[in-house]
């Protein structure tokens, strides 16, 4: 998995939700082969979720990957309990799973994303650690430790949301560090 030895499954979450998404995306990009698993995403009726993995049982293509790049998967409407356990199955084939929820939950390393705006205070509850994502024309120094992702250009942004491959980036390139860090 491109030298990622320390994490093979990490939850992201950010009080933006917008940022969230992107952070996830980001994220699973940064390592190639990876499957988002979108817990703030219900899906849509019919389409597969990992409510319909627990109640169907899983294709063979969700196993594991079928091809290289990153492979997005709603949550559905899915108690975290069995969340868990379908994640820890699903990592066992996927080289990298990134899960996208609203706020960090028991049982996967959390990686707090936190927009760093210029005037802003640090965010409530404090964050001892996080990923901070530069928003707004000035530069603002992070509140705590961890990384500070490069400034999200809106064309990497836009190709992200629309699942097309971004091509290089220092802001994925920014990302692939973040596997190897102590996440609790």
């Amino acid at each position: 998995m491109g030298g990622i030895s320390r994490h093979r499954v990490l939850q992201v979450w950010s009080p933006d939700p917008a940022l969230g998404l992107v952070a996830a995306l980001g994220l699973a990009v940064s390592v190639g082969t990876s499957l988002v698993v979108d817990l703030e995403n219900k899906g849509r009726p019919g389409e597969r979720s990992l409510t319909s993995i627990l109640a169907e049982g899983p294709h063979l293509d969700e196993l594991s990957p079928g091809r290289t790049g990153v492979a997005c998967l709603p949550g559905g409407h899915i108690g975290s309990a069995d969340a868990v356990k379908l994640i820890h199955r699903l990592k066992e084939r996927w080289p990298a799973v990134v899960v996208r929820c609203g706020a960090p939950w028991a049982d996967i390393p959390s990686v707090p994303v936190v927009p760093l705006v210029p005037g802003r205070l640090v965010p409530q509850p404090p964050i001892d650690h996080a990923v901070w994502q530069p928003v707004g024309g000035m530069s603002t120094r992070p509140p705590g430790p961890g990384p500070v992702l490069p400034r999200l250009r809106s064309s990497l942004f836009r190709r992200l949301m629309d699942g097309r491959q971004p091509g290089r980036s220092r802001w994925i390139s920014a990302w692939r560090p973040v596997w190897e860090m102590p996440w609790e």
